[in-house]
């Protein structure tokens, strides 16, 4: 059900997407697009291998964001977190603006989890591989999206 109702909003913003728009908003309505196809897959495969546990791991690969509260001795104040297997990061409201977002493949995805890791476990991450196949703006993606 939840899967239909978000092929539902894709088709729109599909069909959003190409009507007359200003710049700024068709760029927003790509992003939006290129997320959310990225999301269905996700949402997919979650059904397919039958994820009902928090605990499984294909759940926990996947990049997750939280809004908890935060006690501290100022009091309580609500913190976004940012969650991958192991690693916990803080999210701390940078606005990078309306940007192109890459196609995230089951590759991307495993480069995330590695280099959310190596950042979990205060190591760096060297992506390796041909020119042109994508590390660069794999890295620079996995930074916008924390």
């Amino acid at each position: 059900k939840l899967y239909k109702k978000w092929k539902t909003l894709i088709k729109l913003y599909c069909k959003l997407v190409r009507e007359e728009n200003i710049k700024l908003q068709r760029e927003k309505l790509v992003a939006l697009i290129t997320i959310d196809v990225h999301n269905r897959d996700i949402l997919r495969n979650l059904q397919l291998t039958r994820v009902h546990n928090l605990k499984d791991f294909d759940w926990s690969k996947q990049l997750r964001f939280y809004r908890e509260t935060e006690t501290t001795d100022r009091g309580d104040n609500r913190v976004h977190i940012i969650r991958q297997a192991s690693t916990t990061v803080r999210y701390d409201y940078e606005y990078l603006g309306v940007s192109d977002r890459l196609v995230v493949t089951a590759l991307t995805d495993r480069a995330y989890m590695t280099l959310t890791t190596a950042l979990h476990l205060f190591r760096g991450g060297l992506p390796q591989g041909p020119a042109g196949t994508g590390k660069t703006e794999t890295v620079k993606d996995l930074g916008k999206a924390l």
